[in-house]
């Protein structure tokens, strides 16, 4: 069993995997400002509260896209199963060619996702991450990472708005039933959920114009239950997505 650990910016994502088996997902909030210490505790705590043996895996992968909070995670897996991290970063085996600018700079989480999204589902395919930030990466037939595009993450992008207004509220992001709205929260709700499913709509057809074919498509993250539902492309929804990514990874790079 290894621990696989993917660190976003809201949310830290933990799962527990034998044989490419999820057995067990935990999620604690992503703070900067925790010690060592402090996150050793709180990892400590959930093994103890669902019966997970620390010292039964055998391995442990990290991916982040948080660095400040990088040091003191690793050091708390360290001391709480003795192991010591594979880290989704330059040199690790992925079987992806990166055609961008600059492969360096290429996100932890969408080298995960494009190796999940190719091993599980095939390529071409794009592949949809909706969570703080709305990404949608674009993988060719040649498992060639070409790179995408980033959005404002739909919670982001309301709760900007209603800081920057005197009469708009925050508002929980669910489809309203119709799309023009007739009051303010539903005129909010439309946009967030049939706006963002309308934009992914759109991005998908213009990226399938540049690559000149037709792609898959997956989508991850909190809200993708909410939105790709509402997408006019028939979008799967995996959640396990960067979890099973990680699992791929340390499989092709393990010892």
């Amino acid at each position: 069993m290894i621990l696989a650990i993917d660190v976003g910016n809201t949310n830290i994502v933990l799962g527990c995997i034998e044989d490419g088996k999820i057995l067990n997902i935990f999620r604690i909030h992503t703070d900067a400002n925790q010690t060592d210490a402090e996150y050793a505790v709180k990892l400590k705590q959930l093994f103890d509260l669902y019966g997970v043996c620390a010292a039964g895996f055998e391995g442990a992968i990290y991916s982040s896209v948080v660095p400040p909070i990088n040091r003191a995670l690793l050091a708390a897996v360290k001391a709480v199963t003795g192991l010591e991290c594979m880290v989704v970063g330059p040199g690790i085996k992925t079987g992806l060619n990166l055609r961008v600018d600059d492969p360096g700079t290429v996100a932890g989480d969408l080298v995960v996702g494009a190796v999940a999204a190719i091993q599980y589902y095939g390529a071409p395919v794009l592949v949809m991450d909706l969570g703080t930030a709305t990404t949608i990466t674009a993988i060719d037939k040649d498992n060639g990472f070409r790179g995408g595009a980033i959005l404002p993450g739909v919670k982001l992008g309301m709760a900007a708005l209603a800081s920057g207004t005197s009469l708009l509220p925050d508002i929980s992001i669910t489809a309203p039933k119709k799309v023009i709205g007739t009051n303010t929260v539903d005129c909010m709700r439309s946009a967030a959920v049939y706006g963002t499913a309308a934009a992914i709509d759109g991005m998908i057809e213009r990226m399938e114009e540049e690559l000149g074919y037709p792609c898959r498509y997956v989508a991850t993250g909190g809200l993708a239950q909410a939105i790709v539902t509402c997408c006019r492309h028939e979008v799967v929804c995996d959640d396990d997505l960067l979890l099973k990514g990680l699992w791929v990874l340390w499989e092709k790079n393990r010892k």
